[in-house]
């Protein structure tokens, strides 16, 4: 009974092995053999651009981006042209044209509406990528001049908060130095009104002593007055 029990244990992992070793084949055969090439899709296929190939645009001809620069600002002053699309970030901005009448499509990057950058195309598919690559680095263009602008903002204000924080600050300056001299003045006063109230109590002490002084003349004077008077049989 064990010896039945083992050897189907030995027949289990046996047939594990071999399953792993039949699917490691496989995957070693898939390997070697490469899968055939996809067919390439000619129709209205627009080479991808990355944003790095910015630096080399230009047209599906021969012609260099200045060329095209020239004729898409004559065909504008035309009027010729049609603006299909157009983004904006800061002064930067991104515009797709159309002629109608050619199929031809233009995508212009430009600073202050001027154009440094035209691309000319017959193909939409490129012309929409083109675009978006326009678009996206105005968008990266434009951090730089946005962060000024609100850098400034920021500036503009602290010095407003600045200035009347000053003003109020010499305002409570002032205040101040008016009401110390307030306070000294008051203190001054003080004193000389306490000096002058030593004074006049001194003063008054000195005329109630007059007083006491004459009105003990005047009764003296009065006793001797009366004596002075009296009959003369009364000395008897």
């Amino acid at each position: 009974m064990i010896h039945l029990r083992f050897i189907r244990h030995a027949v289990l992992v046996l047939a594990l092995f071999l399953s792993g070793l039949l699917a490691f084949f496989a995957d070693a055969s898939a390997v070697t053999s490469p899968a055939p090439a996809p067919k390439a899709d000619r129709t209205n296929s627009a080479p991808a651009l990355s944003p790095e190939d910015l630096s080399d645009l230009q047209s599906d001809g021969a012609s260099p981006s200045a060329s095209n620069l020239a004729e898409l600002q004559d065909m504008v002053q035309a009027g010729r042209l049609t603006e299909l699309r157009v983004t904006r970030n800061g002064s930067y901005g991104a515009r797709l044209y159309f002629l109608p009448q050619e199929m031809l499509y233009y995508v212009a990057l430009s600073q202050d509406s001027h154009s440094w950058r035209v691309v000319k195309t017959q193909e939409e598919n490129r012309a929409e990528s083109v675009y978006a690559q326009f678009a996206r680095k105005t968008h990266d263009l434009a951090d730089g001049e946005i962060r000024r602008l609100q850098l400034q903002a920021q500036k503009a204000l602290l010095d407003r908060v600045i200035a009347v924080s000053a003003n109020r600050a010499n305002r409570l300056s002032a205040d101040l130095a008016l009401a110390q001299q307030q306070d000294t003045q008051v203190s001054e006063r003080q004193q000389q009104l306490q000096a002058e109230s030593a004074a006049l109590q001194s003063d008054k002490l000195e005329s109630e002593r007059k007083l006491r002084a004459l009105q003990m003349q005047v009764d003296q004077l009065q006793r001797a007055s009366e004596a002075g008077l009296a009959p003369v049989g009364s000395a008897r």
